[in-house]
């Protein structure tokens, strides 16, 4: 395996950039509305953002400095004199819309109205929502950090959260927000999205409260495993305990596992092969507890 190590201080910033934004994603994309002293509207995506805090509700994003020219942002300039912002959350069906507020207009020039997003009064701060957007932040600005005053360089805005719009149309039933309803996008490298939906998304059980055994408490058959993947294994480790060999036992009898083991009856390295692609099976299909179940039965063929 070959490795290309780079030092960030021989390369341009732009390739650095190149770098980053392509390794460091998905990125979620804060859509900051703001507004200057005399009153004009920006509305422009940003996706060095992320949550920082719950208590109290903090969220970052950054305005980098301009790459070609060294200058800073609208929004940047606008949380400079008035520090409040709105952070819209971009879904699917508005993501061309972001993509086109973008565009590099004039100060002074209202996004709203070019990207043809709907401009919704706020309540507590002065920067107007999306009123497209399934959840919206009114937020305060409680602290700005310049990184540097070179090309490239990043300007933190620290925002606190004083007030939530969600659309009831991407709740679930218990009144909570369903991801697969939200349909969020998210930013990747060069001109690259992402879609949270469909196939993209998937689920994983937390670790256990109890702690899980670990990777390395698995048997070594398992571990060195041919067709288990590090995924399959980190499953496993979440596990709370070997199963004892009556479950064991149950495992064996069902008639798929009988079929293997007759079928492979004179050859015990076909047969353990054949029975961890099934565990791998029953492991993706969210059956771990079968699954370890066969493996220790083929962990007890390799004698």
């Amino acid at each position: 395996m070959s490795i290309q190590t780079i030092d960030p201080k021989d390369i341009s910033q732009s390739e650095l950039y190149g770098y980053l934004s392509s390794t460091i994603a998905p990125r979620p994309i804060c859509f900051a509305s703001t507004i200057d002293s005399q009153g004009s509207v920006n509305l422009s995506p940003f996706s060095f953002f992320n949550v920082f805090s719950s208590n109290p509700p903090i969220m970052v994003f950054s305005p980098v400095r301009s790459g070609r020219d060294n200058t800073n942002k609208h929004t940047f300039q606008n949380i400079m004199e008035k520090k409040e912002v709105v952070i819209n959350v971009v879904n699917y069906p508005i993501v061309e819309q972001m993509s086109l507020s973008s565009t590099a207009y004039d100060k002074g020039v209202n996004e709203f109205v070019k990207s043809g997003l709907t401009q919704v009064s706020s309540e507590k701060v002065s920067p107007p929502r999306i009123g497209e957007a399934p959840v919206a932040f009114e937020c305060v600005v409680d602290k700005v950090i310049e990184l540097g005053q070179e090309p490239g360089a990043g300007n933190l805005i620290i925002a606190r959260v004083v007030l939530i719009h969600v659309q009831e149309q991407y709740l679930d039933e218990a009144d909570k927000l369903d991801t697969t309803k939200l349909d969020l996008v998210a930013r990747m490298g060069d001109n690259w999205y992402c879609r949270a939906s469909g196939d993209a998304l998937f689920e994983i059980p937390k670790p256990l409260r109890t702690k899980g055994i670990g990777v390395d408490q698995l048997p070594k058959s398992i571990r060195n495993s041919k067709v288990l993947t590090g995924n399959n294994l980190g499953r496993l480790g979440n596990l709370e305990q070997i199963p004892p060999y009556e479950e064991i036992q149950e495992t064996r009898n069902l008639e798929e596992v009988q079929v293997i083991l007759e079928e492979n009856i004179n050859d015990p390295e076909s047969c353990v092969l054949a029975l961890h692609a099934l565990s791998k099976i029953w492991l993706e299909e969210g059956d771990t507890k079968q699954a370890i179940q066969l493996l220790m039965i083929a962990d007890a063929l390799m004698g």
